[in-house]
Protein backbone atom coordinates (compact mmCIF):
# COMPACT_ATOMS: atom_id res chain seq x y z
CA UNK A 1 0.00 0.00 0.00
CA UNK A 2 1.49 3.55 -0.62
CA UNK A 3 1.86 5.54 2.25
CA UNK A 4 0.32 8.43 3.64
CA UNK A 5 0.87 11.51 1.98
CA UNK A 6 0.04 15.15 3.72
CA UNK A 7 -2.98 15.20 1.60
CA UNK A 8 -4.19 12.36 2.95
CA UNK A 9 -4.15 12.99 6.37
CA UNK A 10 -5.27 16.61 5.85
CA UNK A 11 -8.18 14.79 4.17
CA UNK A 12 -8.87 12.66 7.08
CA UNK A 13 -8.67 15.46 9.30
CA UNK A 14 -11.64 16.88 7.76
CA UNK A 15 -13.48 13.56 7.96
CA UNK A 16 -13.25 14.02 11.56
CA UNK A 17 -14.41 17.74 11.44
CA UNK A 18 -17.43 16.48 8.73
CA UNK A 19 -18.26 13.28 10.74
CA UNK A 20 -18.97 16.31 13.90
CA UNK A 21 -15.48 15.10 15.75
CA UNK A 22 -13.67 17.89 17.36
CA UNK A 23 -9.52 17.64 16.47
CA UNK A 24 -8.14 17.31 19.99
CA UNK A 25 -4.76 16.73 20.92
CA UNK A 26 -5.32 13.21 21.62
CA UNK A 27 -7.37 12.53 19.08
CA UNK A 28 -4.45 13.73 16.59
CA UNK A 29 -1.56 12.53 18.61
CA UNK A 30 -3.93 8.95 17.49
CA UNK A 31 -4.02 9.84 14.40
CA UNK A 32 -0.50 10.78 13.89
CA UNK A 33 0.94 7.31 15.73
CA UNK A 34 -1.42 5.42 12.93
CA UNK A 35 0.16 7.52 9.89
CA UNK A 36 3.86 6.86 11.28
CA UNK A 37 2.94 3.33 11.76
CA UNK A 38 1.09 2.38 8.55
CA UNK A 39 1.63 -0.96 7.49
CA UNK A 40 2.19 -2.17 10.80
CA UNK A 41 -1.65 -3.52 11.70
CA UNK A 42 -1.02 -2.26 15.68
CA UNK A 43 -3.58 -3.67 18.32
CA UNK A 44 -4.97 -1.10 20.53
CA UNK A 45 -2.33 -1.70 23.32
CA UNK A 46 0.21 -0.77 20.53
CA UNK A 47 -1.21 2.03 19.98
CA UNK A 48 -1.15 3.13 23.13
CA UNK A 49 2.34 2.22 24.08
CA UNK A 50 3.63 4.76 21.07
CA UNK A 51 1.18 7.34 21.87
CA UNK A 52 2.15 7.21 25.37
CA UNK A 53 5.88 8.49 24.06
CA UNK A 54 4.03 11.50 23.50
CA UNK A 55 1.21 11.98 25.85
CA UNK A 56 2.03 9.88 28.93
CA UNK A 57 -1.04 11.12 30.72
CA UNK A 58 -3.17 9.34 27.67
CA UNK A 59 -5.54 7.02 29.10
CA UNK A 60 -5.90 3.57 26.95
CA UNK A 61 -9.75 4.17 27.36
CA UNK A 62 -9.18 7.25 25.50
CA UNK A 63 -6.89 5.32 22.77
CA UNK A 64 -9.87 2.51 22.54
CA UNK A 65 -12.92 5.42 21.97
CA UNK A 66 -10.70 7.24 19.44
CA UNK A 67 -10.06 3.89 17.24
CA UNK A 68 -13.43 2.68 17.35
CA UNK A 69 -14.16 6.56 16.26
CA UNK A 70 -12.35 6.58 13.50
CA UNK A 71 -13.40 3.17 12.41
CA UNK A 72 -17.03 4.15 12.62
CA UNK A 73 -15.93 7.19 10.35
CA UNK A 74 -13.65 4.87 8.03
CA UNK A 75 -10.40 6.61 8.67
CA UNK A 76 -9.14 2.65 9.67
CA UNK A 77 -10.54 -1.02 9.62
CA UNK A 78 -10.04 -3.40 12.02
CA UNK A 79 -8.12 -6.61 10.84
CA UNK A 80 -9.32 -9.97 12.59
CA UNK A 81 -6.91 -12.42 11.67
CA UNK A 82 -8.54 -15.33 13.64
CA UNK A 83 -6.16 -15.39 16.64
CA UNK A 84 -8.76 -13.18 19.07
CA UNK A 85 -6.76 -10.01 18.70
CA UNK A 86 -7.97 -6.86 16.74
CA UNK A 87 -5.55 -5.38 14.72
CA UNK A 88 -6.01 -1.75 12.72
CA UNK A 89 -4.83 -0.19 9.51
CA UNK A 90 -5.25 3.13 7.69
CA UNK A 91 -8.12 3.21 4.88
CA UNK A 92 -6.85 4.37 2.00
CA UNK A 93 -9.62 6.33 -0.21
CA UNK A 94 -8.03 4.73 -3.87
CA UNK A 95 -9.05 1.50 -2.48
CA UNK A 96 -12.45 0.02 -3.50
CA UNK A 97 -12.09 -2.65 -0.66
CA UNK A 98 -10.04 -4.25 1.67
CA UNK A 99 -7.25 -5.95 0.32
CA UNK A 100 -5.53 -8.86 1.01
CA UNK A 101 -3.12 -10.48 4.07
CA UNK A 102 -0.42 -12.93 4.20
CA UNK A 103 0.00 -14.11 8.00
CA UNK A 104 3.18 -15.59 8.82
CA UNK A 105 2.22 -18.49 11.09
CA UNK A 106 5.66 -18.98 12.86
CA UNK A 107 6.57 -14.98 14.04
CA UNK A 108 3.02 -13.56 13.34
CA UNK A 109 4.39 -11.27 10.75
CA UNK A 110 1.78 -9.41 8.58
CA UNK A 111 2.13 -8.57 4.88
CA UNK A 112 0.17 -6.69 2.52
CA UNK A 113 -0.66 -7.84 -0.42
CA UNK A 114 -0.36 -5.26 -3.15
CA UNK A 115 -2.55 -5.99 -5.86
CA UNK A 116 -5.97 -7.21 -5.87
CA UNK A 117 -5.90 -10.78 -7.27
CA UNK A 118 -9.74 -11.06 -7.20
CA UNK A 119 -11.16 -8.77 -10.00
CA UNK A 120 -12.00 -11.66 -12.19
CA UNK A 121 -13.05 -13.76 -9.78
CA UNK A 122 -15.72 -10.92 -8.38
CA UNK A 123 -16.78 -10.61 -12.10
CA UNK A 124 -17.49 -14.75 -12.23
CA UNK A 125 -19.40 -14.39 -9.12
CA UNK A 126 -21.48 -11.60 -9.89
CA UNK A 127 -22.32 -12.54 -13.43
CA UNK A 128 -23.25 -16.20 -12.54
CA UNK A 129 -24.91 -15.82 -9.09
CA UNK A 130 -26.32 -12.13 -9.54
CA UNK A 131 -24.61 -11.66 -6.34
CA UNK A 132 -23.05 -7.96 -5.51
CA UNK A 133 -20.21 -8.25 -4.06
CA UNK A 134 -19.62 -5.21 -1.92
CA UNK A 135 -16.07 -6.13 0.06
CA UNK A 136 -14.22 -9.15 0.44
CA UNK A 137 -11.41 -9.98 2.56
CA UNK A 138 -8.90 -12.73 2.10
CA UNK A 139 -6.01 -13.54 4.49
CA UNK A 140 -3.79 -16.48 3.76
CA UNK A 141 -1.46 -18.51 6.32
CA UNK A 142 1.97 -19.81 6.32
CA UNK A 143 5.44 -18.83 6.55
CA UNK A 144 7.14 -15.68 5.35
CA UNK A 145 10.46 -16.13 3.91
CA UNK A 146 12.02 -15.50 7.12
CA UNK A 147 10.74 -17.83 8.52
CA UNK A 148 10.76 -20.57 5.54
CA UNK A 149 14.54 -20.09 5.53
CA UNK A 150 15.17 -21.24 8.83
CA UNK A 151 12.27 -23.72 9.15
CA UNK A 152 14.71 -25.36 5.76
CA UNK A 153 17.50 -25.16 7.50
CA UNK A 154 16.80 -26.31 10.11
CA UNK A 155 15.21 -29.49 8.16
CA UNK A 156 18.28 -29.96 6.79
CA UNK A 157 20.60 -29.96 9.88
CA UNK A 158 18.01 -32.59 11.34
CA UNK A 159 18.46 -34.85 7.94
CA UNK A 160 22.92 -34.87 8.16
Amino acid sequence: MTKMDQQSVERMKQMLREGGSKLTPQRLTILDVIVQEEGNHLTIEEIFEKVRVVKPEMGVATVYRTILLFEELGLVQKLDLNDGIYRYELTHEEETHGHHHLICMACGRVEEVRDDLLDSVEEIIEKDYRFRIKDHSLKFYGLCSDCYKNESEETNEKSK
